[in-house]
């Protein structure tokens, strides 16, 4: 049945595991902010300074939470010179939103996730 809905092909099943470590990466409220943050920016990402302006942390803080949405898979970064870009990681938000939703509404047709975000840039990781 989910093989009606194109965002479940290639998203694949995730485990529980994983579900609840990206789940407990977002759950705190400066981690929640700079994901969401991140995936507002695009598949070009922030850099790690113009993130912590907008979260107005100070950066040893910051590093401590992205340091756990690594971990969890949700970001994951590029050096480019001297700076460090960071960026979300679209096809981990996806798989956790289809693993929240892949029984939605007991399978109907009509139900569904509304949207999977994909990266418009090719040749980067998104």
């Amino acid at each position: 049945m989910l093989d009606t809905f194109p965002q479940f092909r290639n998203i694949g099943n995730m485990e529980i595991k994983t579900a609840l470590s990206s789940l407990g990466a977002l759950s705190h409220e400066t981690r929640l902010s700079a994901f969401r943050a991140l995936v507002q920016a695009g598949p070009d990402g922030l850099a790690v300074g113009e993130l912590r302006e907008r979260l107005d942390l100070p950066p040893a803080t910051l590093t401590a939470h992205l340091n756990v949405l690594r971990a969890a898979a949700l970001v994951h970064d590029k050096r480019e010179g001297r700076v460090i870009r960071v960026r979300a990681n679209y096809p981990q938000m996806n798989a956790l939103i289809g693993y929240l939703t892949e029984n939605c509404c007991a399978g109907a047709a009509d139900c569904g996730p509304v949207a999977t975000c994909k990266s418009k840039k090719t040749g980067t990781r998104a």
